[in-house]
């Protein structure tokens, strides 16, 4: 297709799968009461874990997304990529055409991939030999066939490809994607995050690492961002999924546009494989690039990172506070106290929030705000949903690895 790039990218579809519910339309009102998808995990058996509590996503059917045969042998992350970004599509009413499908493209990311169906492999593997491995063992195991999929589930034939940033993999790839339309490489692109991380091996990881809550008789105020009692993330699965467009061509069909992307900063820490650089100077320098040409002081709303552990809240909100200067920090919420840290989809569905807390014109709470912490002391929006007129917003994100990405959204 000929077209000229505008330089300006416009968000016109949302997509989310998440453990308060499928789509934006059952999972948003629950977000707003303050209402907690985190539960003693089902999925298998974890009498023998540290930490027995999780996020999962409930009531979910593959085959409401992919045909029968499909939905049965793809891993649950390639699941819901398809659904958040088939929901997207939907909601953008964009059509894809003959004439258009060249120029349309996707890039949603993983942290882990197919970590679940990668394990079930491997059992067999040991106890029955290499023989009874499945086929699709590489295809659903690695993270970039959730591009790969949503792509030919859809017939898209414009850019693939996948961004694997650890937790700031959906932040990175709705950046990458603003990038990739601005510079005219196509004029749509479907861009988010997508995992399924609740499975044995990868609890045994993280239990391992002493990264995760151990409140396991009390799942519902286990994840505390930025309260003094946290002692831990709480796992999580999902996706979230944007369709943007090269604004013009947005406009010329007449879509309904939720907000622009306006800014993307991305910044490495170089210091240590899961500890962030103190005072979060990376993170900061993320945010102040995401900030360039705008005036910080009108930053209604930052979707915090905001893990519910104890050193990433406490350098976060250092690095707010160098940003925006101790009093002027915008009101900040972290929407993992309600759906838990989804890791690799994490980004892209608190960029979800960011849109429809700018639609709605309300914040979303941080639940468990209980005890007040001297080393976090901003507005958290504690608890309770606030109505309040968001016209910019930012979503940050931070990965192993030294990965940071922050976004800017804009009312429109």
């Amino acid at each position: 297709m000929d077209f000229r790039p505008s330089g300006r990218v416009a968000v016109t579809g949302l997509g989310a799968v998440t453990p308060l519910g499928t789509g934006i339309d059952v999972f948003w009102p629950r977000l707003l009461k303050g209402e907690c998808g985190i539960d003693h995990i089902k999925g298998f058996d974890v009498a023998e874990f540290s930490t027995r509590i999780g996020a999962e996503v409930k009531d979910f059917n593959a085959e409401d997304w992919l045909d029968k045969k499909e939905a049965k042998r793809v891993d649950r992350f390639i699941a819901f990529a398809v659904a958040s970004a088939t929901q997207a599509l939907q909601d953008s009413g964009l059509k894809i055409t003959d004439d258009n499908r060249n120029d349309i493209g996707v890039l949603v990311g993983s942290g882990i991939g197919g970590l679940t169906f990668l394990a079930e492999q491997f059992r067999k593997q040991v106890e029955a030999g290499p023989s009874r491995v499945s086929p699709f063992l590489v295809p659903w195991m690695i993270p970039d066939m959730a591009s790969g999929m949503i792509s030919i589930v859809h017939g898209l034939r414009g850019p693939n490809t996948c961004v694997v940033t650890a937790c700031a993999t959906g932040s990175h790839s709705i950046g990458d994607a603003y990038h990739i339309i601005k510079r005219g490489d196509a004029i749509a692109m479907l861009a988010g995050g997508a995992e399924a991380p609740i499975n044995e091996i990868g609890m045994s990881g993280f239990c391992a690492a002493r990264a995760m809550s151990t409140r396991n008789d009390d799942p519902l105020h286990a994840s505390r961002p930025f309260d003094k009692e946290r002692d831990g993330f709480i796992i999580g699965e999902g996706s979230g999924c944007f369709v943007l467009e090269d604004w013009d061509y947005a406009v010329g069909r007449g879509a309904r546009i939720y907000a622009e992307i306006v800014g993307y900063g991305l910044t490495g820490d170089g210091n240590h494989i899961t500890q962030p650089l103190t005072g979060h100077d990376g993170l900061r320098r993320s945010m102040e690039m995401a900030l360039r040409g705008h005036d910080r002081t009108s930053v209604d709303y930052i979707n915090a990172h905001g893990t519910s552990t104890p050193i990433n809240d406490r350098e976060e909100t250092a690095a707010m506070i160098a940003v925006f200067g101790e009093d002027k920090v915008p009101a900040v919420s972290s929407t993992k106290s309600m759906i838990g840290h989804t890791l690799g989809a994490a980004g892209a569905i608190e960029a979800v929030i960011c849109v429809l807390a700018m639609r709605d014109s309300v914040l979303p709470p941080t639940v468990n705000q209980e005890f007040p912490d001297p080393d976090c002391p901003l507005d958290y929006v504690p608890n309770v949903a606030r109505k309040a007129e968001v016209n910019l917003a930012m979503s940050n994100s931070a990965g192993f690895g030294g990965h940071n990405a922050s976004l800017l959204l804009k009312k429109v």
